[in-house]
């Protein structure tokens, strides 16, 4: 069986909701996809920062999680930090409500497709990447928050060799914070936090 890994990638937030303080805001964000990646199975799960957001990681993960430390916050470079696997998604810290058959279904193409992206409803941008390490020389670097399919595609030998899997929405304005949903389960410490705030969660 293939060793998969699959790493929440803790970047920057550039909005939070009116009167929700923004760390508070990104942590309970990643709290959540962390807790989401808890639940994977057969995958290893690990967290990815920056040197400056290192604190927040050790804050935040479960006891034994890997955490690495990237030049920046991309998934080629947290793709270039994993050593010893044979598959590696890349999440963004946004989606705390995030199916995780999402998740699978971002891995699922990798049996037969170097690479995999799960893209933002709505767009810009993508929720996540997957790659067969090691990572295809012609993959460019992408940015999670403005990629798109069109540009992970740019350098394939082939369109097909980069599967474009199940979409989500990602919480980055007041658009897309009036779709959660709040039958859904998890997401719950953005639920506390909004609700704390007085926002409906």
């Amino acid at each position: 069986m293939a060793r998969r890994m699959v790493v929440a990638l803790l970047g920057p937030v550039h909005w939070s909701p009116p009167g929700v303080n923004r760390a508070e805001w990104r942590a309970a964000l990643a709290e959540d996809v962390i807790d989401l990646l808890a639940t994977l199975n057969e995958v290893e799960v690990a967290v990815a920062v920056t040197p400056a957001d290192r604190a927040l990681a050790d804050a935040l993960v479960w006891p034994g999680t890997a955490v690495y430390e990237v030049a920046e916050p991309t998934p080629n470079a947290v793709f270039a930090a994993l050593e010893g696997y044979d598959q590696a998604a890349v999440l963004v810290g946004d989606v705390p409500d995030l199916p995780a058959l999402t998740v699978g279904k971002l891995l699922r193409p990798l049996t037969t497709r170097p690479v995999a992206v799960a893209p933002v409803d709505g767009g810009p941008g993508l929720l996540g990447v997957a790659v067969r390490l090691p990572v295809p020389g012609w993959l460019p670097p992408l940015d999670l928050d403005t990629a798109t399919p069109a540009d992970a595609r740019s350098g394939a030998p082939r369109p097909g060799d980069v599967a474009v899997t199940t979409g989500w929405r990602r919480l980055r304005g007041p658009a897309d914070l009036a779709t959660l949903d709040p039958a859904f389960e998890g997401w719950e410490a953005t639920r506390a936090l909004l609700s704390g705030s007085g926002r409906p969660a």
